[in-house]
Parts: structure tokens; sequence; C-alpha cells
């Protein structure tokens, strides 16, 4: 088919006058002006953003994508008028990650993506309508325009979304820093600047908690999204290390119930800068298997105690325990069972035999035994307190 003599014609069938193409090149740097103007009325995020430096190199990339559209719509053969240039898009994609940078979410983008669509296009249409440009072709070249800046606006989230994945791995990369130093005994200035480098706001407390590696998902999420997770750390295998920030006091209650039912074990709170000693709590709470009921190391505390020097325990209960030491393994054992009770219970028989399942007495029976073994010893206040100690933990059998 000919092409009409002044008419520029494209593989969809697009024709635009040329007398049209020229005047609305002429007008795009108002184009432009108009359609930053615009943006900054109706997106306040822009308002500062879009003046001085900034202004001026927005309204020249505008001037530039629609310059490089009526390039391609003005007859480059073989070109789709949908599809931005490599230069526009490559403008387009960095500007998202300068967004990004920012602050700007997307949808700031995409807004001023339609508010510059809708003034380029009002004026580009006008312009084209009194150069002479026909209905039909009117149509078509509204089409081409707004697929072409809906691809340009997809570069610039794709920009966006690149920086941000960016931006929140190197933010990570930084809290698990962070943590490490909070654990490996780093000094207060190295801390303080590793906090500063994660943006990091230092917390009143923080609590260690350890969680299986299964249930972190679901616990993180139940979380302060401040929480640290500890990478890395040397001696656990099969958990992972979280340090969650002020939950302490009442705020405990919450935490503990995030943590139910996911074998969770939780340190104490301390002050931010000491929790290397709520992870060391929450670590041998969890070597002891501690935590089956509950995943407060508090309420293991006396148990915490008295196992923190296993050796000295030993030691105790065997100088304790000595004049048991001759008897058969199955007397020595009922009898240690229960003194135990009775330390326990405070000597109230019933109690103690109740404790026991047996009769109380049997209790008065087994006392009576033990009295012969120990003595005026069980009426002197240090000798009950070395056997409360001694036998205050069952031994591990």
């Amino acid at each position: 088919m000919a092409r009409p003599s002044g008419r520029r014609t494209t593989d969809h069938g697009l024709r635009l006058p040329a007398a049209a193409v020229a005047e609305m090149r002429d007008h795009l740097p108002e184009v432009a002006e108009h359609a930053v103007t615009e943006i900054i009325e109706q997106v306040p995020s822009y308002t500062d953003a879009f003046s001085g430096p900034m202004g001026a190199r927005i309204r020249t990339a505008v001037q530039l994508a629609l310059a490089g559209f009526l390039s391609l719509a003005s007859g480059r053969r073989g070109a789709d008028l949908r599809t931005p240039g490599a230069p526009a898009v490559e403008g387009a994609y960095q500007l998202g990650r300068g967004e990004a940078r920012s602050g700007r979410s997307t949808d700031a983008i995409l807004a001023a993506y339609r508010i510059g669509a809708r003034v380029c296009w009002r004026e580009m249409s006008s312009t084209a309508v009194e150069a002479g440009m026909d209905g039909e072709t009117l149509a078509g070249f509204a089409e081409l325009v707004f697929a072409y800046i809906d691809e340009l606006s997809a570069a610039s989230v794709a920009g966006h979304d690149d920086e941000s994945a960016l931006t929140g791995r190197v933010r990570q990369e930084a809290l698990e820093r962070l943590a490490q130093r909070l654990l490996d005994g780093s000094s207060a200035e190295s801390v303080l600047a590793a906090c500063e480098r994660a943006g990091w706001e230092p917390p009143t407390t923080l609590t260690a908690v350890l969680v299986p590696a299964a249930q972190v998902r679901p616990v993180l999420g139940a979380l302060t999204p401040t929480t640290l997770r500890a990478i890395d750390v040397p001696g656990l295998e099969d958990d992972a290390l979280l340090l969650v920030p002020d939950v302490h006091g009442r705020r405990r209650t919450a935490l503990l119930r995030a943590l139910r039912d996911r074998g969770a074990v939780a340190g104490p709170a301390r002050p931010w800068e000491q929790v290397r000693t709520s992870y060391d709590r929450a670590r041998r709470a969890r070597l002891l298997g501690l935590g089956a009921d509950t995943s407060d190391t508090e309420a293991h505390l006396p148990d915490l105690v008295l196992t923190a020097d296993p050796d000295a325990l030993a030691d105790l209960r065997a100088r304790a325990l000595a004049p048991l030491a001759d008897l058969r393994p199955a007397a020595a054992e009922k009898l240690t069972e229960t003194l135990r009770a009775w330390l326990l219970h405070l000597g109230r028989r019933e109690d103690v035999a109740e404790a026991l399942f047996v009769h109380p007495q049997t209790v008065r029976y087994r006392m009576n035994q033990l009295r012969e073994l120990f003595g005026d010893a069980l009426d002197d206040p240090e000798t009950v307190l070395a056997l409360t100690l001694a036998l205050g933990v069952p031994p591990q059998r």
C-alpha cells in the first residue's frame, strides 16, 4: 500500500502526520514542566523532592522519554511503539532505585506516572489535533502512548524492588553483624558503631530466645520487627538464636505466649548490651533438657543454680549423704527419696507420704532410720542446708 505523502507509518499501522510530530516535539519542554508541576501538587511526597536540581533532572527525564517515544512513533522501521528504547528503560529503572533509596513507596511512583501520563497526553493530544491529526490516528496514538508509559512505570517498579531487596540484604547483614558483636564480647564503642551502621535503635533490654530452626518463621512473625537474629553462633546446632527487644516485665507474658508449644527456651531480660548472659542461661537450660513444660528459664532457676557447677554438686551430694554410703543401693535410694521429700515438705508426714505414694507409717519408719544414721545432724541448720542443696535436684539417671 502506498503511504500518503507527509505521513509516517509503523508496523502497527499507526500513521502520524509529520507536522504533528514536529509540533509535539517543539512543545516537549512545556509538557514536561506541566507534568512535574501537577505531580508536585497531587503527590505530597514529591513536593520537596522535585525542587531544585532533582526537579530539573526529572523534567529532563520526562522530555527524553517523550522524545524517545516520538522518535519511534515517527517511523523507526520495525519498532514496537509500546516498548521504550534501552536508554529510556534504564533511566526509568534507575529512577525506581533512587526512589527506594529516598524511602518512597512504589505507590508514590505509580501515582506520579499516572498523573504525568494524563498531563502529557492532554498536552500532546491538543497539539496533535491542532496539527491536523484525525480521530482514528489520535485513538491509536493514545493507546501507544499509555502502553509506552506503562512500560516505563514497570521498569521503575522493577528498579525500586531490586534496590529494596539489595538494601534489605545489606541491612540484614548489618543486623547480623550487630548480633555477633553483642555476643562476642566486643567493646561498647564497637557495638554502638554496629548499631549505627545497622540503623538499629538500642532498646532498654534484650532477651535471648532459642528456637528450633523449623519454628523460626512463625515465631518471628509474632515478635517485634526489631528482633535480631544471630547467625552461626558457636554451640548451637538445631536452634536459632533470636534477641528480642523490650519484653521485660509484663511484656514477658506475651513473649512466652508466642513461644508456647514451639520448643523454644527464653532466657531472662537483660540490659541490651549484656544479652550474652541471657543467651548463656537459655543455652544451659537447653543443655539440661529443661523447658519441656515451659519455655521460661525463670521457672527453672533452682535447677539452673544447683547445676551451675555439676562437679561441686556431685561432691556436695557425696559428702552430705555419706551416712547412707554403706547401705544396699535399693535401701539407700528409698531413704534418699524420703529425706528429699521430708526436706521439701518441711517435715509434714502426711504431705511426704502423699508425695511418695506410701503410708504415713512408712514415712515414720524411714525417718527413724534416717535419724539413726544422721543423728542430731538432721537438726543442724548447716546440715539441713547442705542436704537441701544436695537433694534439691534429683540426680541424673
